[in-house]
């Protein structure tokens, strides 16, 4: 106890964040206090965050001090290796004053003369940089990420010096403790968006001072729980951002109904990286008043539901508000979604019109999933896709070729099968005029024998291949890939090279890779004025 007394007269107690002496970068949390079996002195037991630099678990030679988040990520450390770090106000002065100036950018203001003295000259704005930052009271954004800053310091210090402070970037820093992040908000007054990644926050609030004047709070990576961000309601009442990316946040609490209820303000929820399933947790969040974009990239989600028929026990506020009423952007970018039944989903969703699923089982044609004018028709409302945005003439080719596409691969005759399987086909037939027996017929009055040809212009671009002008055929519906390749052989004379073929498609940024042989253009849902790409393989 004496041993860890003095350890902590050191200036440091359990659960305290610290960084390497001389190294703001390499963080950690202070675990262990006292002496240490077989060496001499007082030691600090420190759990570096990601590991970075740990040596064991908590234990050596046989005792166990402390119990690490990693088998590798602490370590045992004489307090004069640990830094406590500084206070908000000094970081500020050092990232900030004039004369801290990096020996390149010293350089730059001067020159050499003949004699090879340094003359100092007045480069354009140098004035302006150094007027500006005597006067921080004119500073708007500050970036103090890194630099081991731990406490608020004094609120009135912080507000005299940057009292017009507007954003401040906080990240890798030493941050734990609620009370000195509210203290900050307090102490600065004009601040909106405030950025904690990267700092290791506690998962508990005692009490908390309404604030509001913070409009965007990332928490990325601050090992915090739904729990948790469901108690910053209160303080933070005005958010109209909040991200919370990195955090393993993959349950969401509701103490109170099904629902989470709070957040009246907030517009943009990000909860990428979090190892999300199910997509249940999601519909948690139906009923966020104010909610218009929910990020969900690089998460595990393998299937998405509107909530239909929600029940009435746990919804807050009106009945008569729909789940998602106001979402307007999802991104689901890079989980795990297969289905179609959940791209049909997202037609329910009543404002939504941006999607991204991109990098799915269900948008990669490579892995059996669908290309983009398949997406593109079945996501009626969309006018952003993937980042990309969908025109008028984009939209109306990509629902002709469904139909195409639907009508040359129809797997039943019963209407109710297509339209479970297929639930915009028998829409997109009556809004383009497209009966059963003429899919490919845009002329009215008798059909002609030509009417099951369609023009198809060839692009070779392989460089073997020479100098080639494009070339347009009008050729039969049911032409497989394969004899696409032979034609085209004979067209260009390129026998003695194999060939590939890509399907050149408005609104994607790679053309489409035709790789099944035996399959028609109708089939494939090609039309009349498709552009193919004829290259060769490596």
């Amino acid at each position: 106890m004496a041993a860890a007394a003095a350890a902590a007269g050191a200036g440091f107690r359990l659960g305290q964040r610290v960084h390497a002496a001389g190294d703001p970068r390499r963080a950690g949390t202070v675990r262990y206090l006292g002496p240490v079996d077989g060496h001499a002195g007082d030691w600090v037991g420190v759990d570096w965050d990601g590991g970075a630099g740990g040596r064991h678990d908590g234990s050596l030679a046989g005792r166990r001090y402390f119990t690490a988040t990693g088998d590798r990520s602490a370590s045992f450390a004489r307090p004069a290796a640990l830094s406590p770090g500084i206070a908000l106000p000094d970081a500020i002065r050092l990232r900030y004053r004039v004369d801290d100036f990096t020996k390149e950018e010293q350089d730059e203001m001067y020159v050499f003369s003949t004699s090879q003295k340094r003359v100092s000259v007045e480069l354009v704005g140098t004035n302006k940089v150094r007027e500006k930052l005597k006067n921080f009271d004119e500073l708007l954004c500050a970036s103090v990420s890194f630099m081991g800053v731990s406490s608020t310091g004094s609120p009135e210090e912080l507000q005299g010096l940057v009292p017009n402070l507007r954003q401040l970037d906080l990240t890798g820093n030493l941050f734990s403790k609620w009370k000195d992040v509210f203290s900050l908000c307090q102490a600065l007054p004009s601040l909106e968006v405030l950025d904690l990644t990267n700092n290791r926050m506690e998962n508990d609030i005692a009490e908390s001072p309404v604030l509001k004047n913070i409009r965007v709070l990332v928490l990325n990576n601050c090992g915090v729980t739904w729990e948790l961000v469901g108690k910053l309601n209160v303080p933070f009442a005005c958010l109209k951002e909040l991200h919370l990316i990195w955090n393993n946040m993959n349950i969401i609490t509701t103490p109170v109904g099904k629902f989470v209820q709070g957040f009246n303000t907030v517009r943009l929820l990000n909860l990428e990286d979090n190892h999300i399933v199910s997509w249940d947790e999601m519909v948690k969040l139906s009923y966020l008043r104010s909610l218009e974009q929910l990020h969900l990239n690089k998460n595990k989600i393998k299937h998405v539901r509107y909530p239909s028929n929600p029940p009435s026990s746990g919804t807050p506020g009106d009945v008569s508000v729909l789940p998602f009423e106001k979402l307007q952007v999802l991104l689901l970018g890079s989980n795990e979604i297969e289905d179609f039944l959940s791209v049909d989903s997202l037609n329910l969703f009543p404002s939504l019109m941006d999607v991204r699923i991109s990098d799915n089982p269900i948008a990669d044609p490579a892995k059996g999933g669908a290309p983009r004018f398949v997406l593109v028709a079945r996501l009626g409302n969309v006018k952003i896709l993937n980042g990309s945005e969908v025109s008028v003439r984009e939209r109306r080719e990509a629902e002709i070729r469904y139909i195409r596409l639907v009508m040359g691969k129809a797997e039943s005759d019963d209407p109710e099968v297509i339209k479970q399987l297929h639930p915009r086909f028998a829409e997109l037939k009556a809004l383009h005029g497209i009966e059963d027996e003429k899919p490919t017929s845009r002329t009215l009055g008798p059909q002609k024998m030509s009417s099951g040809l369609i023009s198809i212009t060839f692009k070779c671009v392989g460089p073997s291949m020479g100098e080639k002008q494009p070339l347009t055929k009008k050729l039969p519906s049911t032409t497989t890939v394969g004899k696409l390749k032979s034609l085209c052989e004979s067209f260009f004379k390129l026998k003695e090279i194999k060939l590939r073929l890509f399907l050149e498609e408005e609104g994607c940024p790679l053309p489409q890779l035709l790789d099944e042989e035996t399959a028609s253009l109708v089939e494939l849902g090609i039309g009349a004025g498709a552009t193919i790409i004829v290259d060769e393989e490596n």
